[in-house]
């Protein structure tokens, strides 16, 4: 059976519906950086999922095409994650998602290599027939943080973002986001084919001891 990082790691992909601190290590992504509404047609976010996908496909099922990676093992691809903020604003504002700046990724198996990476990145490009060169190997250690198993529609995450912030209050942390440490979602759903209401998304943010 393929290894599943929701299965094989469920305090960071499965939180309850209540807030909880987290630890979060620090592991390798693919990642596009944009700016601009996520909800555009034709916009720089729906461009970066399709790079993202390209190259993580590829990297998954890199076996069969002939490239032998070190230490690879079947796994399914992880869900889309992204990293949101907007200048000047402390976490976000989803009335102004015009002014988002944002990095969206995919988390990567260890046993990825830069070079598996330039590897996959030229190769979509090439089969795939799009430039997936803003695609890159991205490092990211997260740390302690807070999160929360959101469910309904994105819109109404600030409910979901009051309760983690109210938890971190009466538990002694303080939120701690910065230009390094962002707001955190991880997409759980396909937007396409799931109704807002059911909608599960995981929402983290960084916290610090007070």
């Amino acid at each position: 059976m393929a290894f599943d990082f929701k299965k094989e790691y469920k305090e960071f992909y499965m939180p309850g519906a209540r807030p909880q601190l987290v630890e979060v290590p620090e592991a390798n992504y693919l990642a596009v950086r944009g700016k601009g509404d996520p909800n555009e047609e034709a916009g720089e976010y729906k461009k970066a999922i399709e790079m993202l996908y390209s190259v993580a496909y590829t990297l998954k099922m890199s076996y069969k095409g002939g490239r032998q990676i070190e230490g690879f093992f079947e796994y399914v691809v992880p869900p889309l994650e992204g990293f949101w903020w907007q200048e000047g604003i402390c976490g976000v504002d989803l009335a102004h998602k015009e002014l988002f700046s944002w990095i969206s990724v995919i988390r990567l198996p260890d046993f990825i290599t830069r070079e598996d990476f330039e590897w996959a990145v030229q190769t979509a490009t090439k089969k795939k027939k799009i430039d997936c060169s803003k695609v890159e190997f991205l490092t990211i250690r997260e740390g302690l943080s807070v999160q929360i198993m959101h469910i309904g529609p994105y819109d109404d995450e600030p409910q979901s973002v009051a309760l983690m912030h109210a938890w971190a209050e009466q538990n002694g942390y303080e939120i701690d986001l910065s230009e390094e440490r962002l707001h955190h979602e991880i997409y759980l759903s396909d937007a396409r084919k799931t109704p807002p209401s059911k909608l599960r998304t995981v929402i983290r943010h960084p916290v610090r001891k007070r």
